[in-house]
């Protein structure tokens, strides 16, 4: 569950702020009333970063990669159409 800290509190209390987004999730901070920043553990922030492959990388991977595809179009004229 996402707790909500004012930016004074999270000031004083930084070590238990860092335990609660380890165990509990993301933190939110917060200046005036605004959501500043969230804090997130490394976990998380690992997994968010985590480059991502590429288009093609994505598709070779794919279980449906290697499999012949007979893909075809049909090549007959236009239909006519009254208007």
């Amino acid at each position: 569950m996402k707790r909500s800290w004012q930016l004074q509190e999270a000031k004083a209390r930084l070590s238990e702020l860092v335990k609660t987004a380890a165990k509990e999730g993301p933190q939110e901070i917060t200046v005036r009333g605004e959501t500043a920043a969230v804090l997130i553990s490394e976990k998380d922030y690992l997994r968010l970063a985590k480059p991502k492959p590429g288009f093609v990388a994505f598709v070779r991977q794919s279980p449906f990669a290697g499999i012949d595809l007979k893909l075809g179009r049909d090549r007959s004229p236009d239909r006519t159409v009254d208007v």
